[in-house]
């Protein structure tokens, strides 16, 4: 699979052998190769350690395409195989079996990848239940149009730089401003704006991490944000979440054990079980990060759709170990693409230069659009819409849910999500990507509990969306269908 002079001496076998892709064979090219690559590392024949060929030479070796040797790796990676060294290229990680999930991952040729385009494009015809947007005319379509319309009046004079490198300096201070009266003191140099919540924590991977960390993050947690630890080299450890908050006796234990560099948070409504952390559980919370040193970075993107009063590490810490990160994508529109990371003054420049290396600035029309929608006298009064609107769907969802035999799995405090399932499998082969596949198939996109989960979970269970799942009698029909009499 790779020259003889491009395998390095130590752990690699001595020749790379080319798969057996069948392309007759039903599934994916994807599928065929994870599903070998797993075997191999199963039957010791990769060892930990063992260095992958690059993406180029797999895809020349074994005549694929790169993309479909970047998906391959991916896959891997997401499971726990393979792992990732900036500059390095792929190792194997694990030698004990990681391999069963690769496998099942791969015997399952409709199940769908938490990034799978459908998800995130909105142009699918499938009805998007597992999806993390809200339906547009639930944004209020008018504030986000005319906000747009006013941003594309931008003076001339600024379109000859690239913008300023922080952010929208309006924006910005807007942003201070509302922070400082709702929440915490704040100085609009202590905001970088981002492309949305995810730039975010790259940012912030980029700038505390190196290769080797170790990663807290909630488990069940948010989705893309484990494949992008494991993209940096850095290894996530999933601290359990429940109805009632974290695991503090996990957190703890782990902690002095794996010296984390830093932690994920949904402190608020938090993806995918709608959940809040108690005051007395986020001061904990803090206590434990001072005493394994280690940084608190509070996704914190819900917070308009919550209750005013909820936990906010950020306003307890007051910026000194915690990361607060912000996004407009759930209360304006995803495709507008902002977001925001408050930070205290020391840290702030060396992410600042770590987004200029990354990208040098963001979209400042984006930035502009965003500042007129939510300085508009309508907006306040559509996000209290909006609230109202998740809460009767979110009941309703519930409802039906229900009556199809599925029960949630922790009761909601607001937002847009209600996580439920079944205890047992509807047959003993059947894990969350095989339904998910068949549901793929009747027309819906389902997002399993594998999408949010480091753990092997005992239960299968789904996050829907409320604004598709509670009026759509073909969901509720084909989970019936699923669960049988």
């Amino acid at each position: 699979m790779t020259d003889a002079e491009n395998i390095p001496v130590g752990n690699e076998p001595a020749a790379w052998p080319v798969l057996a892709i069948d392309r007759s064979k039903r599934g994916s090219l994807v599928d065929q190769i994870v599903a070998a690559i797993a075997q191999m590392v199963n039957r010791r024949e990769l060892r930990v350690g063992t260095k992958m060929p690059s993406v180029r030479q797999f895809a020349k070796s074994n005549g694929v395409s790169t993309f479909t040797v970047v998906e391959s790796y991916d896959r891997l990676l997401n499971v726990g195989l393979l792992s990732s060294r900036r500059g390095s290229g792929f190792f194997v990680a694990r030698s004990e079996t990681a391999a069963a999930p690769a496998l099942a991952l791969a015997a399952t040729p409709t199940a769908i990848d938490a990034l799978t385009p459908d998800l995130y494009s909105g142009v699918s015809d499938a009805l998007p239940v597992g999806a993390g947007w809200l339906p547009p005319e639930w944004y209020g379509e008018t504030t986000i149009l005319d906000a747009v319309r006013h941003a594309m009046k931008i003076p001339a004079n600024r379109l000859r730089g690239y913008g300023h490198p922080l952010g929208f300096p309006t924006l910005r201070q807007h942003l201070a401003s509302t922070l400082t009266e709702d929440l915490f003191a704040v100085e609009p140099d202590q905001v970088l704006l981002t492309h949305g919540a995810t730039h975010a924590f790259d940012l912030i991977l980029r700038t505390l991490t190196k290769p080797g960390d170790t990663v807290f993050v909630e488990d069940p947690g948010y989705s893309n944000l484990t494949s992008l630890i494991r993209h940096h080299g850095c290894v996530p450890v999933g601290i359990p979440r429940g109805a009632d908050g974290l695991d503090f006796a996990v957190l703890a234990e782990r902690a002095a054990a794996l010296q984390p560099k830093l932690m994920f948070v949904n402190t608020v409504l938090q993806n995918p079980l709608g959940t809040s952390l108690p005051q007395a559980q986020a001061h904990r919370l803090l206590g434990v990060a001072e005493q394994f040193d280690f940084w608190l970075v509070e996704d914190d993107i819900y917070r308009e759709l919550a209750a005013p009063g909820e936990a906010s590490l950020a306003a307890m810490d007051g910026l000194r170990r915690v990361i607060r990160v912000g996004s407009f994508s759930k209360t304006l529109s995803p495709v507008l693409r902002v977001g925001s990371i408050c930070a205290s003054n020391s840290l702030v420049p060396e992410l600042l230069r770590v987004k200029m290396l990354a990208g040098l600035t963001t979209s400042e029309i984006n930035e502009r659009a965003v500042y007129h929608a939510v300085s508009a006298r309508p907006y306040k009064r559509m996000v209290e819409r909006l609230t109202d609107q998740l809460k009767t769907a979110r009941e309703r969802t519930t409802e039906r849910l229900l009556e199809a035999g599925m029960a949630p799995i922790a009761r909601p405090r607001g937002g847009m999500f209600v996580s439920a399932g079944w205890q047992r499998a509807p047959t003993p082969e059947w894990n969350g990507k095989v339904i998910a596949g068949l549901a793929l198939k009747a027309g819906i996109l389902l997002s399993p509990n594998e999408f949010f989960m480091l753990r092997p979970s005992e239960s299968i269970w789904f996050r829907f969306n409320v604004a598709y799942a509670g009026d759509s009698p073909a969901l509720i029909d084909f989970l019936t269908s699923v669960k049988g009499p």
